[in-house]
């Protein structure tokens, strides 16, 4: 009997045990993010976080250098420009100015004055007959103010004495007008000129070109057919005029010792040359009416072995030498 209890306990026990685990609750399922599976959500995250912002710069960063810088390729704005005519609006002043101080015919004046001045203003412009009259018009600048605006300055002998009118002219791009009254104002002063630069000279040379030049001046007034024999080779100088002067000596010349571009084989030499006039009525060169001075620059280079004339111009600040 003890077996048999022992063996119905034994029993029981094993179908207890098969009792719990069937009432045992099933296993739960692993968290989210267990075994290292959050870090992969954040970084998902973060990788379309950073193509989000990728994007969205490579979209904004154009528009807005669009709208702040100009690009590379884009050309400057340039404004639209209108030069004021100068050539037109010289003549345009001479012609009024030749009409303005002409006053021997004072009701023809007032006439021909009207095509230069607005409606109605040709009466402002009114002098007594025979009070104005000028001679030797030309016009010495022209003034421009701005694209609509110049003071043209015409030089004249206004009653026989120097002066000059100025006369504003207003242009509208395709017309031309007088803006105003013109003013008569004193003949500019003379100018002062300034002390001559000082320089070292070069006597050698200017030994050598006495021997040169006058030869050249020589040719160059009578004897064009001898003039290749002293321009150097390449360079063409034109002669004078036959029969228009006739070399008579080089009273001057001096050379500087260092030629102002730095090549010494190449300076410019101030001469003094007197002329004489032929006389018109003959050809004689013996027939002379007189003489005339003059100062040029004369351009020589040195081939080696002798000094040849490349150009020749007339020479500035001659005075007070």
């Amino acid at each position: 009997m003890a077996k048999t209890s022992r063996r119905d306990t034994a029993v029981r026990d094993r179908a207890d045990d098969t009792d719990r685990e069937l009432d045992a609750p099933p296993p739960r399922r692993p968290r989210a993010g267990a075994g290292g599976r959050w870090w992969v959500g954040v970084g998902r995250v973060l990788l379309w976080a950073f193509v989000i912002v990728v994007i969205f710069n490579g979209i904004w960063f154009p528009i807005r250098n669009g709208f702040s810088l100009p690009t590379s390729a884009a050309e400057p704005e340039t404004a639209e420009t209108v030069d004021f005519p100068e050539t037109a609006a010289a003549a345009f002043a001479l012609r009024f100015a030749e009409t303005y101080l002409d006053t021997s015919d004072p009701e023809a004046r007032q006439a021909a004055l009207a095509a230069f001045v607005p409606e109605g203003e040709a009466g402002g412009l009114n002098v007594p007959a025979d009070s104005l009259t000028g001679d030797s018009l030309t016009v010495v600048a022209v003034d421009v103010s701005d694209e609509y605006n110049a003071l043209v300055v015409v030089r004249a002998d206004v009653n026989g004495e120097t002066m000059s009118l100025q006369v504003p002219v207003y242009s509208d791009g395709d017309s031309l007008v007088l803006s105003g009254r013109p003013a008569l104002l004193a003949e500019p002063g003379l100018a002062e000129l300034p002390a001559g630069s000082s320089f070292e000279e070069d006597p050698q040379v200017a030994d050598q070109l006495w021997e040169v030049l006058p030869g050249f001046f020589e040719a160059y007034a009578q004897e064009p057919g001898h003039l290749d024999r002293y321009v150097e080779p390449g360079a063409a100088i034109a002669p004078l005029p036959a029969n228009s002067l006739e070399f008579h000596e080089l009273s001057d010349l001096t050379v500087p010792s260092q030629s102002s571009t730095g090549d010494d084989d190449v300076r410019q030499v101030a001469t003094t040359v007197v002329w004489s006039l032929p006389s018109a009525d003959s050809g004689d060169s013996a027939d002379e009416t007189g003489q005339v001075v003059q100062n040029y620059l004369v351009t020589i280079v040195d081939s080696g072995n002798e000094w040849y004339v490349r150009d020749i111009q007339g020479a500035p600040h001659s005075f007070g030498e």
